[in-house]
């Protein structure tokens, strides 16, 4: 055997399960479940107080005051606890990354500037130890993206729970990740890299786009007319000219929003922008042509100086008021990691100004809404998707706890690596006491 074949495949071997978590998944639902007693959090409608919630395979059947249930089904008391659908982290590497550091265990960048043809879906590790941890504090659906180059590639909409990447995908393409290009004036420090030399780098990527999308056109006159050979990468930029996907562009300057969502209007594509830290100053123009913002963490710092401590804590509300379509993630805090902490990212604009059940829609139905999925999930209501979860309190409070959580009727185990270490390290000390 070749050497360097035979040193790849020992790392391999050996690795390999140091970064794959034994948390079974939950099995099919089998007999319909009620949730009886507990706070109802609808998020589209009214919070019903001592409510029952029946679903059964898979999904919500029932939710109300006064529900029939059917002979064989399960009850479970949740008296003073609160329901809630599944917290929606609208952008992350979840699956994708594991450990930053080591670079056998990231797989969410691609060689080359422009990858329109990259799945996320196909790429997400199951076994992940990130993706337990981050369902135990009731995010159970998530974006996972690409990350690098100017095209990063289609994010996937997934569930936080299943064997196989197929068994979590809710969406396979919701979206083509675009990295904008910084668009405002540069002022450099002595001995670093000149301002041009970054203007040319600005002005490489946006001809690199304007080409991708000519030629796309091209390409698509040409499999119309079936005078055109398959290309993987043209091929996969169709569905973003016929409208099926939007582009998500990362963008948080204002010339930088402005000009990506010119270009978008120029090309006649959707547009939803991640990051909108300046998305307020032109919200006309956001309203005008329908594009949504996701608020790439609520909890970072100002951008400049000479901005307002708070004006990222106030970020949800100002879009709010504005009228601008938004929902918040964490991913700017940390997109993977600490991603079980969407909640509390809502939590920082409640304490500025945003009502707690705006805040509840934005990390639940608003995300579902801007992404296309709510008619399976972001709510409870008949029909959809029976992924929801059952927390001790409040759950924009970091005192709540989750006690049960099921994606598609599947009940989720909710051990996870940092449970168990707890759990270790109190014997541990408990023994050192005796």
């Amino acid at each position: 055997m070749n050497s360097k074949l035979h040193i790849a495949l020992i790392v391999t071997l050996v690795t390999l399960p140091t970064f794959a978590d034994d948390t079974i998944p939950g099995p099919p639902q089998t007999n319909p479940i009620a949730l009886v007693g507990g706070t109802l959090h609808t998020v589209s409608g009214k919070i019903i107080e001592n409510g029952t919630l029946l679903f059964d395979k898979g999904r919500i059947v029932a939710v109300g005051a006064n529900v029939d249930l059917p002979p064989d089904t399960e009850s479970i008391d949740v008296s003073g606890k609160h329901v809630y659908p599944g917290l929606f982290e609208s952008h992350s590497s979840l699956g994708l990354t594991e450990i930053s550091s080591t670079r056998a265990t990231l797989d969410h960048s691609e060689a080359g500037s422009l990858n329109p043809n990259v799945q996320a879906n196909k790429a997400v590790n199951p076994d992940s130890t990130l993706i337990p941890v981050t369902r135990s504090n009731g995010v159970l659906l998530a974006l996972s993206s690409p990350q690098r180059g100017v095209i990063s590639g289609r994010t996937s909409i997934m569930q936080m729970d299943g064997w196989t990447y197929e068994d979590m995908t809710l969406k396979a393409a919701a979206a083509l990740m675009v990295n904008w290009p910084r668009m405002e004036p540069v002022f450099r420090a002595e001995g670093d890299e000149p301002a041009g030399e970054q203007n040319e780098e600005r002005d490489s990527a946006l001809e690199q786009l304007r080409q991708l999308f000519a030629d796309a056109h091209v390409y698509r006159k040409g499999r119309t007319a079936k005078t055109q050979k398959f290309d993987i990468r043209l091929e996969s930029m169709l569905p973003v000219l016929d409208g099926d996907i939007p582009l998500l562009v990362r963008a948080d300057g204002l010339a930088e929003i402005q000009s990506a969502v010119m270009f978008c209007v120029e090309q006649k594509v959707k547009c939803i922008l991640l990051g909108g830290y300046d998305a307020p100053h032109c919200a006309e123009l956001l309203k005008k042509h329908d594009v949504a913002v996701i608020v790439s963490a609520v909890h970072r710092r100002p951008r400049r100086r000479s901005d307002d401590y708070d004006a990222p804590y106030t970020l949800p509300l100002r879009l709010q008021k504005a009228g601008i379509k938004y929902c918040i993630s964490g991913t700017d805090r940390a997109d993977t990691w600490n991603a079980r902490n969407l909640a509390y990212e809502a939590g920082y604009a409640v304490a500025f100004g945003l009502k707690k059940t705006e805040a509840i829609k934005a990390i639940t139905l608003y995300p579902a809404q801007i992404l296309g999925v709510a008619d399976h999930v972001g709510s409870l209501e008949p029909k959809k998707h029976a992924t929801i979860f059952v927390a001790t309190g409040d759950m924009l409070e970091t005192t709540s706890n989750v006690t049960h959580a099921w994606v598609q009727g599947r009940k989720v185990d909710l051990s996870d690596k940092q449970k168990r270490l707890y759990r270790k390290y109190s014997e541990k000390y408990k023994q050192l006491a005796q």
